[in-house]
């Protein structure tokens, strides 16, 4: 039977209850002539008498009392379960799934995330390591995160940190042995430690800017790799140089195993951004995440 409203059927069943028109429409807050005109629209679509109706009050008929015996019980559990999903808005729980390049994750992410947490139980968070620029909506992701002049424009962005600089670095070893590039075209004489992205099926051009000039720069070398912590590891190990976020690379400088070059061309790279397609109705889980990530 199509069309029957789930409303109308709540009435009923209230009706069958309560054996009275009177205390049914007190409980749904409606008026006796309403009720009494959708359960007659109710028999009338299910070609059924379903209530007698007298001066003492109301009975069910057989084809009534077969379906609040029957229907009622399914009809319950719907009701409950809708009552779960209002809950849901009203309490942070929920899966919330971010796509996000490993410096991202590392520096951000699970910094801001690792205690916070703790206090959301119900709150779950995926975060999925990916280079490419994955279409979130698509992969079911709630939000993703990249640099800020990476967001398409259909996308709501919201800051989550600050600019970062990049930096070339390589070891003390490799650079003795190979000396140090002034410029950036210095590069092609270098083996350089590139990095695949996935979503273009190729290798990642090394940007470089100073003053008016900026240029992209295609480098060659023994060892492509696809996270950040691999191509530092390459570069520690003397298998040549290797661009990466420059704070991931600082704490090897101090240690000597690391130097950096071509300071003056490396650029600054616009801070990173979480990224997620309008939601009007964001769950209060979204909501919490994205509110405590943003800067």
């Amino acid at each position: 039977m199509k069309n029957i409203d789930l409303n109308v059927l709540r009435a009923f069943f209230v009706v069958a209850r309560e054996r009275s028109f009177t205390r049914a429409a007190a409980q749904l807050g409606v008026s006796q002539s309403a009720l009494s005109h959708s359960m007659r629209g109710l028999e009338e679509k299910l070609k059924l008498r379903l209530l007698t109706r007298t001066t003492r009050g109301v009975s069910l008929t057989e084809a009534g009392e077969r379906l609040l015996l029957k229907v009622g019980p399914y009809y319950e559990g719907i009701a409950s379960e809708l009552d779960s999903l209002s809950a849901l808005r009203e309490k942070p729980a929920g899966l919330i799934r971010i796509s996000a390049h490993d410096h991202a994750a590392d520096t951000i992410l699970w910094p801001k995330l690792k205690d916070w947490l703790k206090q959301y139980p119900e709150i779950s968070v995926e975060i999925n390591i990916n280079y490419g620029l994955v279409d979130i909506v698509k992969e079911r992701f709630d939000a993703g995160v990249r640099s800020g002049d990476l967001i398409a424009q259909n996308m709501i962005a919201t800051r989550i940190g600050p600019d970062f600089k990049m930096a070339v670095v390589g070891s003390p070893g490799y650079l003795d042995a190979n000396g140090r590039p002034a410029t950036p075209h210095d590069l092609a004489a270098h083996n350089c430690i590139n990095l695949r992205i996935p979503t273009h099926g190729g290798l990642y051009a090394w940007e470089f800017a100073k003053g008016n000039e900026a240029l992209q720069v295609h480098v060659q070398g023994q060892f492509i790799l696809n996270t950040t912590p691999k191509m530092l590891e390459a570069a520690i190990a003397g298998y040549g140089l290797a661009y990466v976020p420059y704070d991931v690379a600082e704490p090897y400088f101090f240690g000597g195993q690391l130097r950096s070059v071509l300071e003056e061309w490396c650029p600054t790279v616009p801070g990173y951004h979480l990224y997620y397609a309008n939601r009007r109705q964001a769950s209060p889980a979204f909501s919490l995440v994205v509110g405590h990530l943003r800067i």
